[in-house]
């Protein structure tokens, strides 16, 4: 159990950076790509090890340093940070963010029906997947997840994920003749995969497109070298009830520190 955990946080870890350049520092890897600058988790530090007071802020400034053209600045938890550190995110103003991590290592519960599927791969495919990630933003802006995004904020996030292909692969379902869903899949480096991002149009939820998507991600995951599979979602939104009913377990918690407004500063 303690060696899934562990290669679960490198695992999504290693999602979040896929994709973007990385510097290592002294006790941090820090993640950056001013191409995707309004993406907070592609613009990070993780596998912070400063203890220290020295550490600490030694790993701060150059934080500052590296990320001085962004509004903010985020750190990726994971249980080898120290405590130290922590307590000093806290103390500078750092808010966490949290999400549900759950592993598969069995088989699914259910698989869902038939539904066409085929692989994000030309610019019309990746212009479809942007108009349903708008979808999807406009829908956590109602549900009250975040203030409205402006259309680039948007085209940002899909473009991070479009970076981080090809070893991550996304794919997207078409009911009644209509694009109305997209997934991905990533087997990982350590064993551990993850599939991520799922979003279903609403006129289209309650047919099993959902349950399809992750069933043939977890497939192409398990494929190309991945066991256990992670999933991520929002500890405070229900999708984590519905992977839970499909064999997937709680693992641990993804959390990431974040502070904005620093160009302000």
């Amino acid at each position: 159990m303690a060696d899934l955990v562990a290669r679960a946080y490198e695992s999504v870890f290693g999602w979040l950076a896929r994709g973007h350049a990385s510097q290592r520092h002294a006790h941090a890897r820090l993640v950056r790509d001013p191409r995707v600058a309004f993406v907070w988790d592609s613009n990070l530090a993780g596998e912070v090890r400063a203890r220290t007071p020295d550490e600490c802020d030694a790993l701060l400034a150059a934080a500052d340093a590296h990320y001085a053209d962004f509004d903010h600045r985020s750190f990726f938890w994971d249980p080898r940070m120290p405590a130290e550190f922590e307590a000093r995110l806290v103390l500078e103003g750092y808010a966490p963010r949290d999400d549900l991590v759950l592993a598969l290592e069995g088989e699914l519960g259910q698989r869902g029906p038939r539904v066409e599927l085929r692989a994000v791969e030309s610019d019309a495919d990746w212009a479809t997947l942007e108009a349903l990630c708008r979808l999807d933003h406009d829908e956590e802006v109602a549900q009250g997840f975040h203030a409205p995004w402006d259309a680039e904020v948007t085209r940002q996030i899909v473009l991070a994920k479009r970076l981080k292909g090809p070893d991550v692969r996304y794919v997207l379902a078409r009911a009644d003749g209509v694009d109305c869903a997209f997934f991905s899949a990533w087997p990982g480096e350590n064993g551990v995969g993850q599939v991520e991002d799922l979003f279903t149009r609403s006129d289209f939820r309650g047919r099993g497109i959902a349950t399809a998507l992750i069933a043939a991600c977890v497939d192409d995951a398990r494929k190309r070298g991945a066991g256990p599979v992670l999933i991520s979602a929002r500890s405070n939104d229900t999708p984590k009830q519905m992977y839970a009913a499909l064999g997937f377990r709680p693992l641990c918690v993804q959390r990431i520190y974040t502070r904005t407004g620093q160009l302000a500063r």
